[in-house]
This record gives structure tokens, sequence and C-alpha cells, in this order.
């Protein structure tokens, strides 16, 4: 992580060129206007709470522009993120059954906004908990003033920032629950990336839990 600034409008564009480019519209059902349209009016916003951040690195962002299940459902957006530098799409593990997706929320202590996308700020992929369970992780991110990532937070990271993904660098997003002890993780897999989960209360050396600033702007 530098010092350096950076242009956040000129990232904000990136970022919604990246989405485009992917084919977001068409998965959205809009035409490439109306999903820009959609989106743009949080360009102001993003150039405002990226005020004073670093540039980005593999590590850490200044922001995201996240897209929710309510504009487009993982699966597809998932099958669309590669590694940094591969071909190869990714995909859901098999013991994270499809009708399991949708009982996965973000827990009370977030506050998302409504709508189809929204920005996050400071997003780090959380390689400092490697090796300790989600539950220690939540506890000492917490503690430091900052929040989990959710399921779609994780699929934006790896969207916008391929390169976020690596060996010994992968992710739990112990922002999404569904009641039992099951944390959703990001990981390498047959050389992409793997949507799974892990024990609330299992570290594994390769695994971080990824954390961001609390706050989390929506359109107005």
């Amino acid at each position: 992580m530098t010092d350096t600034p950076f242009d956040a409008g000129t990232e904000f564009d990136r970022q919604l060129y990246r989405l485009v480019e992917l084919g977001y519209p068409a998965l959205a059902e809009l035409s490439e206007d109306t999903f820009r349209d959609l989106v743009t009016p949080l360009r102001a916003a993003a150039v405002e709470g990226a005020a004073g951040l670093p540039a980005p690195t593999d590590a850490r962002v200044p922001f995201l522009l996240v897209t929710t299940r309510e504009l487009i459902p993982v699966p597809p957006r998932l099958e669309i993120t590669t590694l940094a530098g591969k071909r190869k799409p990714g995909f859901l593990d098999r013991n994270f059954p499809l009708d399991d997706l949708p009982t996965f929320h973000p827990i009370k202590e977030l506050e998302v906004p409504a709508g189809p996308a929204y920005l996050l700020f400071d997003v780090d992929r959380g390689e400092e908990f490697r090796n300790l369970p989600p539950v220690t992780a939540l506890e000492e991110m917490t503690g430091q003033g900052r929040l989990p990532l959710t399921i779609d937070e994780g699929i934006a990271l790896i969207t916008l920032y391929p390169a976020a993904l690596a060996s010994n660098r992968c992710f739990s997003l112990v922002g999404s629950r569904c009641g039992d002890k099951r944390v959703p993780a990001l990981w390498i897999s047959q050389g992409a990336p793997k949507l799974g989960w892990c024990w609330y209360g299992n570290p594994h050396t390769w695994l971080g839990s990824a954390s961001a600033r609390p706050e989390r702007v929506g359109r107005t």
C-alpha cells in the first residue's frame, strides 16, 4: 500500500467500463445506456468518499462499485470472474447448492443500501487474518473499526480487481450468513475462482477475511 494519490473519478469510470465490457447490462436485461444511467449517479460519492485514500494495490483498493443480486443473480456474476491473466471462469462449489445462495444475507451489523448498486470504501482482502477462524477475524476487524464483506462485495472485488484473489491470498466473506455455522469464501480451484464456504470456527493458513470501512453508500 503506497501513499500515491489517485484520480477517483477516473477509477470509477474504469470500473463502470469494466462491468459494461463484461456484459453486465445484458445480464441485467438492460440496455448499456440504462445500465450506465443506473450507476453513474454514484460517481460523485465515489470521488468524495475516496478522498485521501491511496491508489489500489492487489491487497487493498480505495472503493468498489458493488452490484447486488437485486440486479443480477450471483451465479452469472461469478461465472464471468477469472484469475488475473487467466481465462477459466469462476464457479460455485458443489457443496454450495444454488438453493442455499438466497438464504445468505448481510449480517445485522452491516447497513447495506437498498437497490441494485452501491459503493464500498477502503476494501482489504484481509490477509492479516489468515490462519484465524472467521469468528476471531470478525472480532479483530470490528475492533479496528471495520466490517466484513458480503458475497456481492467479494464478487465485485475479484471482478474489478482479479489480482486480489491469489494463491494463499484467498478470503472469507463473513458479512453474509444464513443462520448456521457456514461462512462463504472465495478461493482458487482448478485455476479459477470458486465460491464455497468454510466453518465459522475453523482456521485455514491460506484463507483470510476481507473487510472494509463500515459505511456503504447507495444512490440518493
